[in-house]
């Protein structure tokens, strides 16, 4: 080449460089004239009307709306299926307004699993469905790893969020490790990367192939993500300033939430779905996941009635872990209708349900009537509740807490419940807590609205984007909700009137088996219920009175005993009564028993006795000594009135076989016919003067037993007796050795003698 056409070459490459410039220049400048506003000079500036809102009014921002989908891992043939039934029903329930709908797909795979496993067919045919969608903004949730083909359908969504610690990538795992990577498998991983650009193909390809290796390189214009193999070629395109390798050769690539969100492949990083949820401008409740919209449920009833104590806690635990292991269960639904008990115990049981893992087993609390007091934080403790309409949620219970008691309440539910199941635990804590003070509060940015106390609102990122509204409890009371108000609230995902609207919430169709805790437990129900508790003490009552008329026989001995025994032994397995109880009615009837037989008169062991036996009935039926709130005066007053009802019952049923037992066939030798005629008149005429000195030293026979008091004969008249030390056989022969007023003292004939 000569110089001349040296120089000319030179002369055209400078020409075409600054004619290049000029076209980027002019480029830029057209661009950015197109993006100015046009705004027509003659056309005057109208004038807002009349009744507009001025111009500095603050409009609240429209709430974005959402749902949280569980993809099932590993990715099968039929997940594709599974996932797009759940997607329809969701957005067809939304009601987005202005604002695009959020689908959340959460990839939480089983325990000690990652989601490796995963059908590449599967896999791409739901990655490709989630890349089509438009109907909702999808975004990708991974809370713990994420690995094997899964990651492709996680590429297919519009955004990815992490949590921190989470990692995402080698993909090839699930190809065979001694064989090349198939081009069919690879032109699927770049077709999804190039169609949502989440994460750059070239970095999709080192997290399924080993043998490839990508960089991020920092040119003049902007980074870029290229492989190992194209840099020469970049080169050559642009000046290269830096460059950071993302994989190792011979090692498929992956990456921690922070590497990732700084990479730019995240867009947020989220620890857990509260912070998911504030990250996407959504209420916590929102990101609930609706059992319904898919999987195949292997459902079971579990019931908790009545006071919760340690052996209510220890049945119902056993249970649930009986139906997981033995009959594989996965839905448990938690049928609650209890009015609270022993704080501690339910706080264990509520730490029992929070440690469960939801990817292995679902928990739904269903309360029909009521959950008050600690009931209320074991049904939240589920991963949801429902409720029927009018039940009642939390409010005072059986129990009255201590302080030291509601302290660690709150630590737990601050520390460990309401992280795992995404509740505000400021909530919780004024269910058991009459002291807590909670307000709505409405975010000024995107319209969200939450419940905190003051403590909980500090906590917050931004506290002053908060607006305060509201207060919702009652200074001295715990807090109470309806099914509607818990809601309202978030505490609840749904209201419903009976268990069938349950099933349908949930898509259950076949009847929740009830787990069965075998012969006892369904016989302790059964005798713990009001009605048959009463009706056992009424019988026991009347026996007893049998007894006492006619003793020596036995029978209504035998009768009222078992009918004792039935009604504290289902007290005290239903939670109501302990040996407390037991001991003070034993003693109770000792008393009586003692005032009757040894020392008639005094009315000091009478008078203890009645008291003994009625605190130990009344304590029976309630967890509480004293009580301290509205529903434990409720509690105290239907106990009284039962009461009352046995007393008047036995009345009723000793007037009744006073009268006409001792005149039937069989009865006729258990109890005496009372006197009768003639001798009844002669017998009230002597009882009225208080005459009996005629029998002092007259022989007659015992009509009873004495033991020690009876009855005796003398000479056709019957009289009460009582025996002088001794027990007498009836039909032995006794002797009046002394008579004061009425009380006739007698001993043996034969002992006399």
């Amino acid at each position: 080449m000569t110089p001349a056409s040296a120089i000319r070459r030179a002369v055209k490459q400078r020409l075409a460089q600054r004619f290049a410039a000029f076209s980027f220049c002019l480029a830029g400048a057209l661009l950015l004239a197109a993006d100015l506003p046009q705004q027509p000079a003659e056309k005057p500036p109208e004038q807002p009307p009349a009744d507009a809102a001025p111009a500095d009014a603050a409009v609240p921002p429209t709430p974005a709306v959402g749902r949280l989908i569980r993809v099932g891992l590993p990715i099968t043939g039929n997940t594709e299926t599974q996932i797009r039934r759940a997607v329809g029903r969701a957005v067809a329930e939304m009601r987005p307004g202005d604002a695009r709908p959020i689908l959340v797909l959460e990839f939480d795979a089983a325990e000690n699993k990652t989601g490796q496993g995963s059908n590449f067919g599967g896999a791409l045919d739901l990655a490709r469905y989630l890349s089509r969608l438009s109907d909702a903004k999808t975004v990708a949730y991974i809370p713990h790893a994420l690995k094997g083909h899964a990651v492709l359908a996680a590429m297919a969504c519009e955004e990815i969020v992490m949590a921190p610690g989470a990692t995402i990538g080698e993909a090839g795992l699930d190809e065979p490790a001694d064989e090349p990577i198939a081009p069919l498998v690879k032109a699927g991983y770049s077709e999804i990367a190039n169609r949502r650009r989440t994460i750059p193909a070239e970095v999709a390809l080192a997290m399924l192939d080993k043998q490839v290796e990508v960089l991020k390189v920092e040119t003049e214009v902007s980074p870029l993500f290229v492989l190992r193999s194209e840099l020469p070629e970049v080169k050559k395109r642009h000046t290269i300033q830096a460059e950071e390798p993302l994989s190792q050769p011979g090692r498929l690539a992956d990456f921690n939430g922070r590497d990732a969100r700084r990479l730019g492949f995240v867009k947020y990083l989220a620890p857990d779905r509260t912070a998911l949820a504030r990250a996407l401008s959504l209420a916590p409740r929102m990101l609930d996941d609706d059992p319904s919209l898919s999987g195949e449920w292997r459902p079971v009833r579990i019931a908790i009635k009545g006071p919760i104590n340690a052996q209510v806690v220890g049945r119902v635990q056993r249970m649930i872990e009986d139906q997981i292991r033995a009959q594989h269960t996965n839905f448990v639904c938690l049928w609650i209708d209890s009015p609270g008990g022993s704080l501690i115990d339910s706080m264990n049981l509520a730490n029992f349900l929070a440690d469960l893992d939801r990817r292995q087993v679902r928990t739904v609390a269903y309360v029909p009537n009521e959950a008050r007091g600690d009931a209320a934080l074991v049904a939240l403790a589920c991963d949801q509740l429902v409720m029927n309409n009018e039940a009642t949620l939390g409010g005072p219970g059986a129990e009255e807490f201590s302080a030291e008691e509601i302290q660690l309440a709150r630590e737990m539910l601050r520390d460990r419940i309401a992280p795992k199941k995404s509740r505000t635990w400021s909530l919780l804590d004024a269910l058991v807590d009459p002291e807590a003070r909670v307000y709505q509060y409405t975010n000024k940015k995107d319209g969200t609205v939450e419940y905190f106390g003051e403590a909980e609102l500090a906590a917050q990122v931004d506290p002053d984007a908060w607006t305060q509204g509201e207060e919702l409890t009652h200074a001295g009371k715990p807090l109470k909700a309806s099914g509607d108000q818990a809601v309202t609230w978030g505490l609840a995902r749904g209201a419903v009137q009976d268990f069938n609207g349950f099933k349908q919430l949930y898509g259950l169709e076949q009847e929740l088996v009830l787990a069965e805790p075998g012969w006892a437990h369904y016989l302790v129900d059964a005798l713990a219920s009001p009605a048959l508790a009463w009706l056992l003490l009424l019988i026991g009552g009347a026996a007893l009175y049998a007894e006492l008329q006619a003793p020596g026989i036995g029978i209504g001995g035998f009768v009222a005993g078992v009918c004792f025994l039935l009604y504290f032994w289902s007290k005290y397995l239903g939670g109501t009564a302990d040996w407390l109880e037991v001991l003070l009615f034993a003693a109770g009837v000792c008393c009586i028993l003692l005032e009757m037989f040894v020392l008639p008169g005094v009315a000091i062991f009478g008078l203890g006795g009645g008291i003994m036996i009625i605190a130990s009935l009344v304590l029976a039926s309630q967890t509480f000594v004293l009580p301290h709130n509205e529903y434990q005066l409720a509690q105290l007053r239907d106990s009284l009135l039962g009461l009352i009802g046995v007393f008047a019952g036995v009345i009723a049923l000793a007037i009744v076989m006073r009268r006409y037992l001792p005149y039937s066939p069989f009865f006729s030798h258990v109890m005496l016919a009372p006197p009768s005629g003639a001798e009844l008149e002669d017998l009230e005429h002597r009882e009225s003067l208080v005459d009996f000195e005629h029998l002092l030293g007259h022989s007659g026979v015992a009509s009873t037993q004495l033991t020690p008091s009876g009855k005796a004969r003398f000479d056709g008249q019957l009289v009460d007796v009582i025996a002088d030390g001794e027990v007498i056989d009836r039909g032995s022969e006794v002797v009046v050795v002394e008579v004061q007023g009425n009380r006739v003292l007698v001993r043996s004939a034969s002992g006399s003698a």
